[in-house]
């Protein structure tokens, strides 16, 4: 069996998610590298893995992030765990729940968002939607080379930008000629919406530290869920102003956070 070493790297230049994901596409071809453990207030990467760390510097170095050898050390881990999250049996499992959960919850608040005539409401069924292709397209990739794996994350960040841009129409029209948004309404469907992205979130827990197509899929859950919460907090001001503009609002909110979630997965998909 390989030896498995923990090496750390001070990064000076990574302080943000952006830099992350940009250290995490340098790093994928390593097939021995097996979990990385970002820390931003430091500005350091932990690194489990089986191959020479003089190869994960040198696949930083491209970079510029500054990348220093810190240290390195063998160490003993339950590798059963830590790879549980590489298995693309487990992760064709977790993909069709997620399929599952965003495919009924696109069916169930597209159709009382249309009830409601609320644009919040509308505007995160398409998000729903958006992430059932991104769960799609992500079971297409499982088991596949890391250029099907970035061609896919790279097709459902695309479909998140067409579907954010139809968001925006959508408000600027309802704005021109009117809405009258139900706001109790708005409420109870986006706390349905919100458990149903908070039960994501945890199906995605240990697949978090995967591969893009699956770290795309924890990007789009977290958007999500901010999203959620902002619908019922909009639902909220339209149920006591009696006024459609939170309604309006929200809609472009979860555009813009729909439009910036495809830019993540845009960028962690460039190929170098």
């Amino acid at each position: 069996m390989n030896k498995t070493f923990k090496t750390k790297l001070s990064i000076p230049k990574m302080d943000c998610p952006s830099e992350e994901k940009m250290v995490r596409m340098a790093l994928e071809p390593l097939t021995e590298i097996k979990k990385l453990n970002f820390d931003f207030k430091l500005r350091e990467l932990e690194v489990i893995h089986h191959n020479d760390a003089n190869e994960i510097v040198s696949a930083l170095k491209p970079l510029n992030y500054g990348t220093q050898l810190k240290s390195t050390e063998e160490h003993e881990i339950d590798l059963e765990e830590l790879e549980e999250s590489l298995d693309p049996v487990k992760e064709s499992h977790v993909l069709k729940i997620l399929l599952a959960i965003n495919g009924s919850m696109f069916v169930l608040e597209i159709i009382l968002g249309l009830i409601a005539q609320s644009m919040g409401l509308i505007a995160d069924s398409l998000d729903m939607l958006a992430d059932s292709a991104v769960y799609g397209l992500s079971l297409y990739a499982v088991g596949k080379t890391l250029y099907m794996k970035k061609r896919a994350a790279r097709l459902s960040g695309y479909l998140q930008i067409f579907l954010a841009l139809g968001v925006l129409i959508e408000v600027v029209r309802r704005f021109m000629f009117g809405s009258e948004p139900e706001g109790s309404m708005m409420i109870g469907v986006a706390f349905l919406a919100l458990i149903a992205n908070v039960s994501c979130l945890f199906v995605l827990f240990k697949h978090r530290e995967g591969e893009v197509h699956m770290k795309a899929s924890w990007i789009f859950s977290t958007n999500d869920v901010i999203a959620n919460l902002g619908v019922i907090l909009a639902g909220v001001l339209v149920s006591v102003f009696k006024n459609p503009i939170p309604d309006f609002i929200i809609g472009i909110i979860v555009a813009v956070i729909v439009f910036r979630g495809a830019l993540s997965i845009l960028n962690m998909a460039k190929t170098k």
